[in-house]
């Protein structure tokens, strides 16, 4: 757990020390489990993301662009009314727990002095976002209400006192000696680590082990000098944020970790190494839980062709036997003097063997001789007609399969904006059936939001998610001049450079752009073709997003997220 109790007090420090005094402007809710306050201080805007995700919980100043709902949700409406305006008297963390309160004051609706606190308990899946009238120490809302039916100790819930969490009874880490230490742990038991989560508030798994393994051999003498000076290091404000990442895996901290054997990347503030760490994360994880429906569908559909390729396949390969067929129907009807009725089959001379041999023709016992060689010659001729049908099925069917495999790699780095448009795609295309709308306004031939970036010389990139950006792109916004780029016979983005000749520097930066957002995301070495917009054609009648292009150049990449990042920032 990186967002312990340590952790905590140390990005309530940093939040202080940013937005103590300042003024919340503005209040947003852009998903359901996170708020966004707008919080003027020091003559500059911050953007303070509170959150109560499950698996992302946090708190932090944020530099990533939201896109908030048209119509806010009633927590958010309620915040505005409470609290918008107000100032941030004070901010600070509650002991060693994982919660920061917003101590604010302001004038209600009547003209009176207000004193509200906007509570943030990081706590896992119980995480919550807590408004509290202070005078009173009444719950005004939440972002998540829990009843007493779910927690029996105290219910999160309008008119409700608020009441804290449970205490631990766990020693503060902050005020104990060495001598403590030695008391607390029993040193003859084993698991050390453990037991210092058990007897200190505030410690993680992740900080006891890090103690555990700077003791080098731990006991009495080395545990308790590392426990104390890693934590007078947290106290003092020596931090070094790192992020950690080892093994397709990552852990944040509030400095380097020597325990964790990874590549180690340092910023200049927690809530800097927050942004980068949660980067594209709880997006996906929203995206995952709105588009499952759309998901699931896609991926069945492209499963559903798929088997249709095969079975149309295997009535290909009956449609090869139609010179079989032709064969059988000539010997036989050279032979007809030898045949008689009620054969099973007929042996004759094949003159199409040029070792003369003979060939065994199997009968029908019903039918006559000529019946059973004109029963040959139909199925010859049905052979025949149906292969250029079953091609033209085949090639179809491959075409809808590599149409769904390039819309699962969308809704995989899609965002929520970027997820609607594919559902609009669905129902334009007949896939899916259109959501009734709560006030009937549908918002028509609205152009699609694309994502800008800028390379390091400053020339602008522009990527296209889904294939209703990449049309508009590539069809409509890119001049013919401009550089055009994609992923060579992998599903992916459309970029274009709005350069007509971009440096080697840009078109690999786009590349890399290309590449990052395509079904290679994960690969190294990625062949990306670029060549001018006046060379990529959509041919009639194509799917969404296909096009054919020609006089490309290819490149190869390894996806970069930080390169990713950097460009965005940039834009």
């Amino acid at each position: 757990m990186s967002f312990d109790g340590l952790f905590t007090k140390a990005m309530a420090n940093e939040l202080s020390r940013a937005l103590k005094g300042g003024r919340i402007n503005k209040v947003h809710q852009p998903y359901k489990n996170e708020i966004i306050l707008t919080i003027r201080s020091g003559g500059v805007n911050h953007k303070l993301l509170l959150s109560a995700h499950p698996s992302y919980a946090r708190a932090q100043l944020t530099n990533e662009a939201y896109e908030n709902p048209s119509e806010p949700p009633m927590f958010c409406m309620l915040l505005r009314k409470h609290i918008e305006g107000h100032i941030v008297e004070d901010l600070y963390q509650v002991e060693t727990e994982r919660m920061i309160i917003l101590e604010v004051k302001g004038r209600n609706e009547i003209g009176d002095v207000s004193y509200k606190q906007l509570i943030i308990e990081i706590m896992g899946r119980h995480s919550n976002i807590v408004l509290v009238d202070k005078t009173r120490n009444l719950i005004l809302d939440s972002i998540k209400h829990v009843s007493f039916a779910v927690n029996s100790h105290r219910a999160i819930l309008p008119g409700q006192s608020y009441v804290f969490p449970p205490e631990q009874h766990k020693q503060n880490p902050f005020s104990a000696t060495a001598e403590d230490v030695m008391q607390k742990i029993d040193f003859n038991a084993g698991r050390i680590d453990r037991q210092l989560v058990e007897q200190f508030a505030g410690i993680s798994p992740l900080f006891a082990k890090e103690v555990i393994f700077q003791s080098g051999i731990a006991n009495r003498t080395t545990v308790p000098p590392v426990f104390i000076t890693l934590i007078n290091q947290i106290s003092s404000g020596d931090l070094k944020p790192a992020i950690m990442a080892a093994a397709n895996k990552e852990v944040f901290y509030l400095y380097p970790l020597q325990h964790v054997n990874a590549e180690v990347r340092s910023f200049a503030t927690l809530s800097e190494m927050l942004d980068r760490f949660y980067f594209g994360k709880a997006e996906r994880d929203r995206v995952k839980q709105q588009g499952h429906d759309i998901e699931r569908l896609i991926a069945n559909e492209k499963e559903k062709n798929e088997k249709k390729i095969e079975k149309l396949e295997a009535t290909l390969k009956d449609a090869e036997q139609a010179e079989k067929f032709q064969r059988y129907g000539e010997l036989l009807t050279a032979n007809l003097y030898a045949a008689k009725k009620g054969m099973k089959e007929i042996e004759v001379l094949d003159y199409y063997d040029e070792a003369g041999g003979t060939i065994v023709i199997p009968l029908d016992p019903r039918k006559t001789p000529s019946d059973n060689a004109q029963k040959y010659f139909s199925k010859y001729q049905k052979a025949k007609n149906s292969v250029s049908i079953v091609m033209e099925q085949i090639e179809k069917a491959r075409e809808e399969a590599a149409y769904f495999d390039s819309l699962l790699q969308q809704v995989q780095t899609a965002s929520p904006k970027d997820l609607q448009e594919i559902r609009e795609e669905l129902v334009e295309g007949g896939y899916i059936r259109e959501r009734q709308k709560r006030h009937g306004k549908k918002v028509q031939n609205a152009r699609p939001v694309l994502d800008h970036f800028i390379a390091s010389d400053g020339t602008e990139i522009i990527v296209g998610k889904n294939n209703k950006q990449n049309d508009y792109l590539t069809n409509k916004l890119a001049a013919r001049d401009e550089i055009w780029l994609h992923t060579k016979d992998i599903p992916g983005s459309h970029v274009v450079i709005r350069s007509k000749e971009p440096a080697e520097e840009t078109i690999l930066e786009a590349a890399m752009l290309a590449a990052y957002f395509s079904k290679a995301r994960n690969s190294s070495s990625v062949p990306v073709d670029f060549t001018k917009v006046r060379h990529v054609k959509k041919p009639n009648g194509a799917k969404p997003g296909f096009v054919i292009y020609d006089n490309q150049q290819t490149v190869y990449v390894t996806p970069d997220e930080d390169t990713v990042l950097k460009l965005k920032k940039n834009g």
